[in-house]
């Protein structure tokens, strides 16, 4: 389960579903987006203004098609034919001018989702004045995950809905074990919702009240994060 990406997802629904992807930019965000796609079965294709980065993508068999590009250039875009593409992600997160050109450039060239990697919030402000349709804070969420591994490392996974409430998959705590949905009153104590159970690596969506929870079993529950910094380690 992972639910970090349903941040990037959820942005898909207005879109029509694609098999074909391109990404601009092959440092090693862009690489490991393009290896991710890659290895799920679709069509990537990479762009970057450096040759080298280009032929070692191809060399690691990470794309169908890779190809050295100015993407600040819309007539180069258009002759690659990159404008084609339903969705394109903009990996290139420590040029801000390049970035915002280039996401401005696919934007104005009918490109119907453009999801863009930021540095800094003014770099955000300007990726979303010329049209990003997703921003995305790699190092960002990478650090407040640290954080919350170090703090509450009953916590496996989570997902921010907003700034107050968040989706969280958590082991279950040993002041839990042995007792009831029922009996932990989550909603009244934690302002938590419990959604599902595992069991032998299977998740038991809505389960009963009556369900005793045990020790080192997961569970995934929905509602304030104050609730889940509540909850006993």
């Amino acid at each position: 389960m992972n639910l970090a990406s349903l941040g990037f997802f959820g942005s898909l629904r207005s879109t029509r579903p694609s098999k074909q992807f391109a990404v601009i930019g092959l440092g090693r965000f862009g690489r490991a987006v393009c290896q991710t796609l890659h290895t799920s079965g679709f069509e990537v294709m990479g762009i970057d203004s450096d040759e080298k980065r280009v032929a070692q993508l191809l060399s690691d068999n990470l794309a169908v098609r890779a190809i050295e590009l100015d993407s600040t250039d819309p007539a180069a875009l258009k002759e690659a034919g990159v404008f084609e593409f339903n969705t394109i992600i903009v990996a290139i997160g420590n040029y801000v001018e390049e970035s915002v050109i280039t996401t401005l450039n696919l934007k104005d060239g009918g490109v119907q989702h453009v999801v863009a990697k930021a540095s800094s919030q003014i770099h955000e402000k300007l990726l979303k004045k010329v049209g990003a349709d997703h921003v995305i804070f790699p190092e960002h969420q990478a650090g407040c995950e640290l954080a919350r591994s170090l703090t509450q490392p009953n916590i496996l996974d989570r997902f921010d809905l907003d700034p107050e409430n968040s989706i969280a998959e958590l082991l279950v705590p040993e002041a839990f074990d042995g007792k009831t949905i029922a009996e932990l009153q989550l909603r009244n104590k934690y302002d938590l919702t419990l959604l599902a159970v595992s069991s032998d690596g299977r998740f038991n969506i809505n389960p009963l009240p009556s369900r005793r929870l045990r020790q080192g079993e997961a569970i995934v529950v929905i509602g304030s994060n104050q609730g889940l910094g509540a909850l006993p380690n």
